[in-house]
């Protein structure tokens, strides 16, 4: 009768064991690429963020990892009531990006690839000298190719300069890419592309003496 009741036990303990649901989770990994020089970006670093379905609460940080030589991150978290995900990547003298997907583009079955690059920062130096100024002198410049939409971009738009101008106007740019305008001098032939390429982490003068 007691090897019965203990068998019972045993059959009942095994069977609530097996209702408890299983924890139910999510891997994003990726490689984070430096596009400046096409290559993997260590010592990135890397924010997982999420937000609840209906919350009106900003994103929670679930996790934050640091890339190594191969520019890899990964993340294993817990599925939950979180709709929303995005990554941060973010490194000194680089431009931070993020890469936003939502529950229902996550696999629980597989690893989820999220690969994201960002490119070194530099620098452009618009020098504008006017050698032999009147007051009438009228300079108009418009950007062609350069970074644009970032918090510390220069104004891409007309620019127009007057009189007698020997500035500087300092602009940031994507690394290893092409920064260039079209120049207009009014009342004059004098017209015409200029461009230079920027060097990661650096500043290159962009000369025009007119």
């Amino acid at each position: 009768m007691k090897h019965a009741v203990f068998a019972l036990i045993m059959l009942l303990g095994v069977s609530l064991g097996a209702c408890k649901k299983k924890k139910i989770s999510y891997t994003v990994e990726g490689i984070v690429t430096d596009a400046s020089y096409s290559q993997p970006l260590s010592g990135a670093t890397v924010q997982l963020y999420g937000t609840p379905a209906g919350s009106s609460t900003p994103s929670q940080l679930i996790g934050t990892v640091t890339t190594g030589s191969d520019g890899k991150y990964s993340f294993t978290f817990d599925r939950d009531k979180t709709e929303q995900y995005v990554t941060i990547v973010s490194k000194s003298q680089y431009f931070e990006i993020s890469d936003g997907f939502t529950a229902e583009s996550l696999s629980t079955s597989a690893t989820n690839t999220r690969n994201v690059s960002t490119t070194a920062k530099s620098w452009v130096k618009l020098r504008f000298v006017n050698l032999m100024p009147e007051e009438t002198d009228e300079l108009k410049y418009i950007r062609q190719n350069g970074k644009s939409g970032c918090a510390e971009c220069c104004y891409g738009g007309e620019q127009f300069l007057y009189g007698a101008v020997d500035t500087a106007i300092y602009c940031i740019n994507d690394g290893n890419t092409t920064y260039s305008y079209y120049y207009w001098v009014l009342n004059s032939p004098n017209n015409g592309p200029k461009s230079i390429i920027t060097q990661p982490f650096d500043t290159v003068e962009l000369l025009l003496n007119y």
